[in-house]
Formats: structure tokens, sequence, C-alpha cells
């Protein structure tokens, strides 16, 4: 069968999903007729994007395996000796700057600084070592003293001097297995007198608490489903193997039953959002089981729900800056992320001036409602060069090595903690000559019908020219960044919930998951525990409720820190 030549039917759309309503209706598995609906669905798209011819070969490949990397030395190959020269030049030769994280080495492919120095070798990147007991920051820590010996003591080996007790420790690092929610039976004896039949009950110890589930276990369930993508399903049967069983049903209600302090911070977070500086916004459908608006619901943030009759479900990711802390949102629902940025921006106090916002080029992720500072995303116009590359090796190599060099002189700005008025005038002065160049070739091109318009590298070409304003904002408004990356590395937790869990059952319960999500991943940005900030705000809801704005991940220890006592 292997060596068989693969017999050409013709079948659209209809045909194949009848052949799936007619596995299922046979009692195949369900498990079987999901992957059959799968495949099909895979083969559909493809044969659609050959048809409109909206996909090569090159493109397919990545979009099936995956791309390794889209930096420009792994795209275009070994860089030019021209473009040696140029990268290897440093706008500010004076200082020394970290080159690791920077998209190609200052000194070229070989590392090499001159024509005679040997190979360097690449420095290892951080965190690729072995962990310190200091790491360990989550473990117990168990003091363990000498079985025989005390400081003051004298020297059991010279016999002359006193032993005294060093400030580091010797560490022993062990490390166990357990599961991620445990359980405890606590069997209370009970005394019955035989001729009354009064029963006594041996009273529970202390710190047993009243509820069967305590706080703990809703911190862990919202954190391993929302953060880490970790299903209830999944969840259960790993419980199940360890012996503490826990249906899916039993942990949506226990997380549902907790939701008064994360929903009030939720609130809280987007109020203080829509103070913010820089905007970015992005969305990625999501699949809702259910009816999508329930009417009266008053527990859906959305202010403006569409009126149009829109099928679709999304998620949108809306992050801010306010005051030097990212914040992230979350919102599923009909809506497109340009109307859930218009809803945040229906808090933003006025008198305000408006907000810098980064998104792709596509009108949905723009608040048509509010003014803002529109800047598109320069990796997305990147991106398409990347994609026509293997057609256009040496066109595409200029593009890509001009906005690498772009995203050095960022990189630098970056590391140095260049104040925004600061990056802007560093951009001014090493980017935009690069940037007018760029635009001067591109408009060569045509004009000396290098490039054919209607060609994919032509659509690349008039993908920045049209957009070229808010390609290079950057060049003119202090603040403004390059790229949407960050927006798109937020929405990945999205799409990792969505590709573990597949869908929500009800628009009450995409709304909690949109909670969490925010929370979780905004303590991410912040640098904060999200295990300690769920716990604190499930454990004081009503102080949150009634002093939201000192329970956020940035500022809730302090809200934790004990009241001083009052002078005498």
């Amino acid at each position: 069968m292997s060596g068989q030549q693969p017999q050409c039917i013709e079948l659209d759309l209809a045909r194949l999903s009848a052949i799936v309503e007619e596995a299922r209706a046979c009692g195949m598995p369900v498990d079987m007729v999901s992957d059959m609906e799968a495949v099909f669905t895979s083969i559909a798209f493809v044969h659609a994007q050959v048809d409109k011819k909206g996909i090569t070969i090159h493109r397919l490949r990545r979009m099936l395996f995956g791309a390794r990397t889209e930096k420009t030395r792994h795209v275009c190959g070994p860089a030019s000796d021209q473009s040696q020269a140029s990268s290897s030049l440093d706008p500010a030769p004076s200082e020394t700057t970290d080159q690791t994280s920077t998209d190609e080495p200052a000194s070229g492919p070989s590392g090499s600084s001159g024509s005679n120095a040997g190979p360097k070798k690449k420095p290892k990147r951080k965190g690729h070592g072995r962990k310190d007991a200091a790491s360990y920051h989550g473990a117990e820590r168990i003091a363990v003293v000498h079985p025989s010996l005390r400081p003051g003591d004298p020297c059991p080996a010279c016999h002359q001097g006193k032993l005294y007790r060093t400030n580091r420790p010797a560490v022993l690092v062990r490390i166990r297995g357990q599961a991620p929610i445990s359980a405890a039976v606590h069997e209370l004896e009970q005394l019955r007198c035989n001729p009354c039949g009064q029963v006594f009950t041996a009273p529970a110890p202390e710190g047993v608490g009243e509820e069967k589930y305590d706080v703990t276990t809703a911190v862990m369930i919202a954190v391993l489903k929302y953060g880490f993508g970790l299903p209830f399903y999944r969840l259960a049967r790993l419980e199940e193997a360890l012996g503490i069983p826990l249906p899916p049903s039993t942990q949506w209600d226990i997380i549902n039953a907790r939701t008064a302090g994360p929903e009030a911070a939720y609130r809280e977070m987007i109020r203080q959002a829509a103070q913010g500086t820089v905007v970015h916004n992005d969305d990625t459908y999501a699949t809702l089981l259910g009816p999508v608006r329930r009417p009266g619901a008053a527990t859906i943030p959305s202010e403006s729900a569409s009126e149009s009759e829109r099928t679709g479900t999304f998620t949108s990711a809306v992050v801010t800056l306010k005051d030097g802390v990212h914040i992230a949102m979350f919102f599923t629902g009909h809506q497109h992320a340009g109307e859930n940025l218009a809803d945040v921006l229906r808090h933003r106090a006025t008198g305000l001036a408006p907000p810098i916002h980064m998104c792709d080029a596509l009108s949905r992720n723009l608040p048509k409602e509010f003014e803002t500072i529109l800047c598109n995303c320069l990796s997305h116009a990147r991106r398409s060069f990347v994609d026509v590359e293997p057609k256009f090796p040496d066109e595409c190599r200029h593009v890509l090595e001009t906005l690498r060099d772009v995203y050095h002189n960022d990189e630098l700005a970056r590391q140095r903690g260049l104040s925004p008025p600061d990056r802007l005038a560093w951009h001014r002065q090493h980017s935009a000559p690069l940037m007018d160049e760029l635009k001067k070739w591109f408009k060569t091109q045509f004009e000396e019908k290098k490039v054919e318009p209607n060609s994919t590298l032509g659509d690349a070409i008039q993908y920045m020219q049209k957009h070229w304003h808010e390609l290079t904002q950057f060049l003119r408004v202090a603040g403004a960044p390059l790229d949407n990356n960050l927006c798109e590395r937020v929405l990945k937790r999205a799409i990792l919930h969505r590709k573990n869990s597949m869908f929500f059952r009800t628009a009450h319960g995409a709304h909690v998951g949109d909670i969490f999500m925010s929370l979780i991943h905004t303590c991410a940005l912040c640098a904060a525990n999200p295990v300690d900030y769920l716990r604190a705000l499930m454990e004081h809801a009503p102080e949150v409720a009634a002093q939201p704005a000192e329970w956020m991940p940035w500022n809730y220890q302090q809200a934790l820190a004990p009241v001083p006592a009052a002078a005498a």
C-alpha cells in the first residue's frame, strides 16, 4: 500500500462534512471523529490557499512544521561584506554593549573583531546553568544543627581554638514529587455511651477550617488552567491517578465561588489601564458553545457590544503601559480588539492626551470612537519580506538588514536605560537615515521597474509605503514602540489555553477565564507571584471590593503589611 500511487478524487466541503456526520452516526468514537474533522479542515484550508495563490511551499512548510526563527541571519544566510561592515559599527563606539540579544552580532557572523582575530566563543545565555540553592525560594527551609558541637566549644581537631558559626551554612537540596492539590483526611475519634447512646466526637485540630476546599485549592486550579493551559479534565485525571478525586465540574465550582475578589481587582485594573500612555491590542479567534450575550448579565464588562449580527467569537488582548507598569487584559466575545479597546478607553479621565496606540494595520483593531496616536507594527511589515525571501533573496536581504540595524539601535537604547525623549533623539540620529534610505529604495524599485507591483515582493513594499507614517512613529513620538510583539506574546497565553481546553462552555465561563488570565499575566509582566496574589485577593475579598486600587499586582504587598502600632 505504501508504494501505491495515490488516487486523485474531487471532494468539496459539503461532501467532507457529510462523511464526518456519517462517521458520527455510525457510532465511531468521538476522538476519532474529531481527528477526522480536523484533518478534513486542514486539507480544505490548504486547498483554498493554493487556489487563491495565497501560499508558497516555503510558507506552507513553516505553517506545518513551524519556523525555527525569523532572525535575519537565519532567513538570509551569512551577511554580505558590506552588511558586516555596517553592522559592526556601534553608534557609540566608546561604550561596550551586550550584543547577545540583538538580531545580528556586531562583529558579523564569525564573531571576529579583526581579520587576524580568532573566532570568539558566543557568550552563554543567562539561565542555562545549574540552579543554586537560593533559586529555590519556594522551598521549605530546614535548619539543621550539629549533633555534638556548639558555638564556643573547643576545636576537636587542634584543641586550641574555639568554634563559631559561619555566615553561610552548607546546603543540601532535595526535591520530591507531590500532587498539585493534596488532601488530608482527619479521622475524629467517636465515643458512644452504652446506656444513653450519646456520641462524643473529638474536636477537629486547630487550623483545619470549616470548608472542604480552602483558598489554596481555588488558587492552584486557576493558575494551572488559566496560567499554564492545564484543562479541568486533564487535572482531574492527574489527581485521580494520585488518589485524590477532583472532577472537572467540582473544579469549576471551586473557582467560580472565589471570583468576588479577583473580579473587583480586574475591573479596577481596566480603569487604571485606561489611563495608560501606551496601549497595544490584538485578537485571536475563540470558541463559545453557549450564547455569548446573556440579557441582564452584569458581570460582563463590555459596555458597547456590536449591534451587527456577528457570529464569530474572539479573545482580545489589551496591554497598556501606565507609570512604568504593564497591564494585560483579556476580553472574550463577539467584539473585535478595537471595540474592546474602546470599552477600556471609556474609563479614561478627561483632559488626558491621546494614548500611543500600537497594533497591526487591520481596521478592526482601531477604537473608532476615540482619538489615539496610531502606530503600526514593524514586525508585521518585516514578516512579509521574510515570507518572500526565497524568491527575492537580494532585495529582501537589503530590507531585512536595514530593519535589523533599526532594531539594534532600539536594543542599545534599552540597554542604556534611555528615557523616552532621549530614545527619540537616539532614533532620529541613528535610525532616521536608515529608514529614509529604505523609503527611497522602495520608490526606486517601482520607478526603475526593478520590481513588479503585482508580485509578492511588490505587495510587501506597497504595504510599507501605505502605512509608512504609522510604521515610523518611533521617529516622531517619544515612547512609541517599534512593534506589537509585547501584545502578541501576551495573546499566546490565551492561545495556549484554547489549544488545550478548546472552548468555553458559556459566556460566564469565558468571563471568569478573562479575569484570571488578566490577573495572572499582569503578575508575569510585573514580576509578581500569581499564586500569592490570587490567594491575597480571595482571602481579603471584602477589602479588595472596598479599596481595589490598593490590591493591584504591583502594590498589594503594601495592603498585606501589618499596620504599625500608634505611638504612645
